[in-house]
């Protein structure tokens, strides 16, 4: 600095932080990291003698963890259902009620979730939605005038065809006999009866949340993508994707309606094409739904700083997931940081996603038991360290 050069001003006005992190599925739930991120830069923050503002909004993606973050923006509490799980055995599950009482989120994985038949041998071709409708009818029996339906983390590739059977409808094989639940049958489907369709299904407004852009069939499909995660073998998938495109056949022949290339119809083992065919529904990505849900467009445009994360980052987080859709709702001038339990991306990744950095919660050599057991403390130490480096 030459003796006539002056320092740089000191900021004025506060810098003006969004924080908008997903859960760090099971360590930390989306409020949780939410806290702990605000508190921890708060804290770096006051270090260095910054004023900031924060803004801490927990977030999700259409998938696990959806129903826990509306629920707490809302502050409301979920409301217990007795249903079945994925292979028809009784399980307590969940949905969420928004304050006025006129939107229920409900989620897939709540009654047709993996983690809920972890115990068991996985059984792709007979896993089933059925247990949702229990759900859904929770919800139209609470009188809501729309229902938010989150995809991601299921059991089935069944199409849907369980969950619109629990509502009343008949999926029939040639000989006029109802075929039994899974996507395995569903070669033999002849034809659907809707005669008994909870009417009051149709008066409500579907809003379908999902994290993927897949569509129905093919290599790109639910059975061929998310199938083997399911525990479905080559030739178990190969029957399950034939028996999706005959229910697509089944369903366009009756209704009209060609939803099979719709991206994102392939996600949860393709739940929403059965609902899709008969009722109005809007299949929105699950980032969005939940942005305009809470708002978070206008906190996100306004912030000069987001702070985000999530348990794993990533070449799946740039498709669709939270860090996704915070990059793209951000405004123009904001720098993004990510916080995450690991950093999978490699720099060349990181720079082309627009992401500033990416600090991962490690402290060291751990396991992912020892890093779930102190994810808000280390998400905390995290933020404090983003906020010393970052407000210098």
């Amino acid at each position: 600095m030459t003796p006539t050069q002056k320092p740089a001003p000191a900021a004025t006005r506060p810098l003006n932080v969004a924080i908008v992190p997903d859960s760090f599925k099971g360590s930390a739930r989306a409020s949780e990291v939410a806290s702990a991120l605000a508190g921890g830069f708060a804290k770096g923050a006051a270090s260095r003698k910054r004023d900031v503002e924060i803004t801490a909004v927990p977030f999700a993606d259409g998938g696990e963890g959806t129903l826990e973050a509306l629920i707490d923006a809302w502050g409301t509490e979920a409301i217990s259902v007795q249903t079945t799980d994925a292979l028809g055995r009784p399980v307590a599950s969940r949905l969420g009620l928004s304050a006025d009482g006129k939107i229920a989120v409900v989620e897939a994985a709540e009654a047709a979730g993996l983690p809920q038949v972890s115990d068991v041998e996985r059984r792709p071709l007979e896993a089933t939605t059925y247990g949702l409708g229990a759900l859904v009818s929770r919800a139209l029996e609470l009188g809501v005038s729309q229902i938010i339906l989150c995809l991601g983390g299921s059991a089935t590739t069944d199409g849907g065809t369980g969950l619109l059977a629990a509502l009343g409808a008949s999926f029939l094989d040639a000989d006029g006999a109802k075929l039994p639940a899974g996507g395995g049958v569903l070669q033999n489907l002849a034809s659907i009866d809707v005669s008994g369709l909870d009417p009051r299904a149709a008066n409500v407004q579907w809003q379908i949340a999902c994290d993927v852009t897949n569509p129905l069939l093919g290599a790109k499909g639910a059975a061929a993508v998310f199938g083997p995660q399911k525990g479905a073998s080559q030739e178990q998938v190969q029957l399950l994707d034939a028996g999706l495109a005959r229910l697509a056949d089944v369903l366009e022949a009756d209704t009209g309606r060609k939803l099979r290339e719709q991206p994102g119809m392939g996600a949860a083992g393709g739940l929403a094409i059965s609902l899709g065919s008969y009722f109005q529904v809007d299949l929105v990505p699950g980032w969005d739904l939940v942005a305009k849900v809470l708002g978070a467009h206008g906190i996100l445009e306004g912030a000069d700083l987001v702070l985000t994360g999530e348990g794993r980052l990533d070449s799946q987080s740039l498709d669709g997931k939270v860090v996704s859709g915070v990059l793209q709702a951000a405004g123009e001038n904001a720098e993004v940081i990510v916080v995450a339990g690991s950093v999978d991306l490699t720099d060349e990744q990181l720079e082309e996603s627009g992401i500033l950095a990416a600090y991962s919660i490690a402290p060291g050599p751990a396991t992912l038991a020892e890093l779930s057991a102190q994810t808000p403390s280390l998400v905390e130490r995290t933020a404090f360290s983003v906020a010393r480096t970052y407000l210098r």
